[in-house]
């Protein structure tokens, strides 16, 4: 069964493995075994059409497994029941992984409409599995008699994993309060699959077409050329073209000098989903919400986060308030001061303005500049794409002695994709990674890394990882390679710290394999990674000018570190703020759902004093993450995994920079083990001790402020 019964309408995290049963003869790719190399999915075979006659026979043969599972006579065992409803749903797994993560990264209408087609199949298939009478009793014997089982360590957890699931999933409620889990379920799996595709048409509608050059003052070179390169593909010759992707949006908001421009994007930015037509997501996220409670009340629970949070390294509501409001407390005084040096320099123009949302990047690129004299667009030159890569790849090869070999005979699902053979020292194989850099239509939004096969054992043999990453980069423009802004390099780092993650997985069971760990713990590798990007030893090993060779120079990299705790007020206000919203909503009780979606948000950013100058990072109507992306009351995980990264990235600044001993530490204790252990008991035997939330304060210039 792997991941499929938990998390069946969640691309990042469907696993994809050999199937067991012989499908009808038929040219459908996913009905035989994968022929190409290293066993990658033939994306250059599969078509549309083949989905949904993959997954109806997918969801047939898993239903045919399952009745074998409880038609069995003899008594439950850890083997007979667990082992085998684990390596249950191959083949949907298998289409599983492919068809969401290609209606992530390459949809169409196509697919877009397959998965609302899909979405309550899936939903029904889930649910006829988790709510199994004659399954669950099966399970619940086999977990009863645990302790009198000589079970592995891995075992154990395979088995508590199985057991909270048919729980967590209604599996003890009574049938009048599981049919009514059924209607929620499955109105659920269609409204947080419609809310992100609404995104990703909001995302694509608005374009900010510009015709005067004039209104092109104060952007740099390569955002022009950019939004010149735009408007050629929509035939729009001579004109530039600025849309709501972030490498256009947020570079506009930086350096645009036409106020009157900045404000149009920023409120097209900040009102996606909010237009009253057939792409709104008012009323959806509202009715997720509402859902989202009853749900969680149905399993007994006071709220949806509650419900969620149980199975954190956090556990409670109140412990992720604890945190967050610690460091709003801190926060607040540092925006506040930084909305004041903002005004100061807007009022020395002298056009008697006041500090506005889509001044605040504006003004913020200049204070950089006169405090630090550092101009972002000084380092994109030093960053290339193709040498951050390579940076990261060195890196990689200092702690953990890892090899990347770029393959060009593996098929891909676009012609952007590129794919590497990832190997130990001594050449072993480890995985296959595929990257998808920049931006396009049918691509959501943001960045992820995902999976086309977990590692697991199976029958004695290992099965390697298929990973891959995927981003919305500055595109190359004209002969100039893509360069990217100090952000960008930061995602590059964290992306590649989760792929890690599911590259160096060495556990026994695809359900507890890589990412497979608790959200507020999932995000420690790939932060910890992040640590690295800026470090001066670090960046004279791949921070290199484009056209020169030259290394950048000491002069810039002290800018860099001068200029680590600027804006921090800013950064941490406005993610805290998304964070705060998050568990507002996801704290209501049943009942409790506002009417008016928007009029709830600013009573909660008033609540804690958000100054108006800085929305949260996500307003409701665009929330992805918790309203489609799987991190409902979990958006604060990364902050929570921050205070982690930040403790954990101390015993590299005590003992070097890329100390061998202390990387296998981290990679045999966290890398390596997935979700085998607790978290906190993984963390320990890598740190020595819990967590300090100095390291993180002290990093973000918020200590002097508590």
């Amino acid at each position: 069964m792997k991941l499929t019964l938990s998390l069946l309408a969640s691309a990042a995290f469907l696993t994809s493995f050999m199937m067991v049963s012989q499908p009808p003869v038929t040219d459908n790719p996913f009905f035989s075994a994968y022929t190409t190399t290293h066993g990658v999915p033939p994306f250059d075979k599969i078509k549309p059409e083949h989905f949904e006659p993959a997954f109806e026979e997918g969801m047939k043969q898993q239903m045919t497994e399952i009745a074998a599972i409880t038609r069995q006579r003899s008594m439950p065992t850890f083997e007979n029941t667990i082992l085998a409803l684990e390596n249950s749903g191959d083949l949907l797994d298998r289409v599983g992984t492919v068809f969401f993560n290609l209606n992530s990264a390459n949809t169409s209408d196509e697919l877009q409409k397959i998965a609302q087609v899909l979405s309550p199949k899936l939903s029904k298939h889930r649910d006829d599995i988790q709510l199994n009478p004659e399954l669950f009793q099966r399970v619940k014997v086999v977990y009863d008699q645990r302790n009198k089982m000589k079970l592995t360590g891995e075992q154990n957890m395979l088995l508590e994993k199985t057991y909270k699931n048919f729980v967590r999933s209604g599996a003890a409620l009574s049938p009048e309060k599981q049919e009514r889990m059924r209607k929620i379920n499955q109105e659920l799996s269609m409204l947080t699959l419609t809310f992100g595709q609404n995104l990703l048409g909001e995302n694509n509608a608005y374009t900010l077409v510009i015709d005067k050059k004039d209104d092109l003052s104060g952007l740099p070179a390569s955002v022009v050329a950019a939004a010149a390169d735009e408007a050629k593909k929509r035939k729009l010759d001579g004109k530039w073209v600025f849309t709501l992707q972030n490498p256009s949006v947020m570079p506009f908001l930086q350096y645009a000098d036409n106020r009157a421009l900045r404000e149009q994007m920023f409120r097209a930015y900040l009102e996606r989903g909010n237009h009253n037509d057939a792409r709104d997501n008012k009323k959806i996220m509202a009715d997720i919400v509402t859902l989202r409670a009853e749900k969680a009340s149905l399993l007994g629970y006071q709220n949806h986060a509650a419900y969620v949070l149980e199975e954190s390294m956090a556990t409670t509501p109140a412990k992720v308030s604890e945190l967050l409001n610690q460091l709003w407390t801190a926060t607040v005084p540092v925006a506040k001061l930084e909305a004041a040096d903002l005004q100061a320099m807007m009022d020395k123009e002298g056009k008697g303005q006041k500090l506005e949302g889509w001044d605040w990047r504006y003004y913020a690129e200049k204070l950089r500049k006169a405090k630090y004299d550092l101009d972002e667009q000084e380092l994109r030159p030093y960053f290339s794409l193709g040498n951050v890569r390579e940076g990261i790849f060195t890196l990689c090869s200092r702690l953990y002695g890892l090899k990347f070999e770029k393959l060009t005979n593996l098929p891909v699902y676009h012609d952007e994709v590129v794919a590497y053979e990832v190997k130990e020292a001594d050449g072993r194989h480890i995985g296959i990674m595929y990257m998808d850099f920049f931006p396009r239509a049918s691509k959501r939004g943001g960045a992820w890394m995902t999976s086309f096969r977990e590692q697991e054992v199976e029958k004695g043999k290992k099965v390697t990882p298929v990973v891959s990453i995927v981003c919305n980069f500055s595109k190359p423009t004209g002969n100039t390679p893509a360069l990217l802004n100090l952000d960008e390099v930061h995602t590059f780092f964290h992306e590649f710290g989760h792929a890690l993650h599911g590259l160096l997985s060495n556990v026994t069971y695809g359900s507890l394999s890589g990412t497979a760990v608790p959200r507020d713990f999932v995000e420690l590798p790939s932060q910890i990674m992040e640590n690295w990007a800026t470090e001066p030893d670090m960046l004279k090993l791949y921070a290199k000018h484009y056209q020169t060779g030259e290394l950048i120079p000491n002069e810039l990299i002290e800018k860099i570190q001068k200029s680590n705790l600027f804006n921090q007020g800013f950064a941490t206000s406005e993610y805290l703020a998304a964070s705060l919203l998050d568990m507002d909503y996801h704290t209501l009780a049943p009942g409790q759902t506002p009417n008016d979606v928007l009029a709830f948000e600013k009573q909660s950013m008033d609540k804690i004093g958000l100054i108006p100058q800085i929305p949260p990072r996500y307003r409701s109507t665009y929330f992805q993450h918790i309203f489609s992306g799987g991190y409902s009351a979990g958006y604060y995980s990364y902050i929570w995994s921050a205070v982690l990264d930040a403790d954990a990235f101390e015993v590299f600044k005590q003992k070097g920079l890329f100390d061998p001993q202390s990387a296998q530490s981290f990679r045999k204790n966290v890398l390596e083990r997935g979700g085998t252990e607790d978290p906190m008991t993984l963390y320990r035997k890598f740190r020595g001790a819990e967590p300090d939330i100095k390291p993180l304060l002290r990093r973000r210039g918020l200590l002097k402020t508590l």
